[in-house]
């Protein structure tokens, strides 16, 4: 089983694009935030980082937790790869978790297609851990009763000759 914890927003990663998309857009960055007017675009895109260092020991402690996948750079597609054994691959599904607006709006404003947006972005996951189904439940309540907003975002199954991530209900 995957668990994903919620990011709190880009992270730092893919800043480059975002600064392109802002650019091409002609927005200031003291202005209201298209994807959310109560904040000035450049705080909101500079959302401060979650760490989850102390979420993840706990987990850690109790068992369970084979991988942790921290998604920086590279998104989803490239990070949860660099913990799975060769012949496995993970199937998330998009629909499972909470995609923060400032993802909806970068893809949109940037032309960005989804599969670019699980390679560069978070997309709203922070953390993927991937945990032994039989402890998936405990872990889940481990990490909501830290603080962490955790959903069940995939599975691993074997590789075959498809790719190591891949993400359905993308639109």
């Amino acid at each position: 089983v995957i668990l994903g914890l919620a990011s709190s927003g880009l992270h730092s990663n893919g800043f480059s694009l975002v600064r392109k998309v802002v650019e091409t857009q002609g927005l200031d960055w003291r202005a209201p935030a298209p994807f959310d007017p109560d904040k000035e675009l450049g705080g909101a895109l500079l959302e401060p980082t979650r760490i989850y260092v102390k979420s993840c020991l706990s987990a850690i402690r109790a068992g369970g937790v084979h991988a942790l996948a921290h998604i920086t750079g590279g998104g989803l597609i490239e990070n949860i790869p660099r913990v799975l054994p060769d012949g496995l691959a993970a199937g998330l599904d998009a629909s499972s978790w909470d995609e923060p607006a400032v993802f909806g709006w970068l893809a949109e404003a940037g032309g960005i297609a989804r599969h670019e947006m699980y390679r560069t972005f978070n997309c709203g996951v922070g953390m993927a851990v991937i945990v032994a189904p039989e402890a998936a439940d405990t872990l889940t309540g481990i990490f909501a009763d830290s603080g962490e907003t955790v959903s069940r975002i995939g599975r691993i199954a074997a590789r075959g000759d498809g790719p190591a991530v891949t993400v359905e209900a993308a639109e």
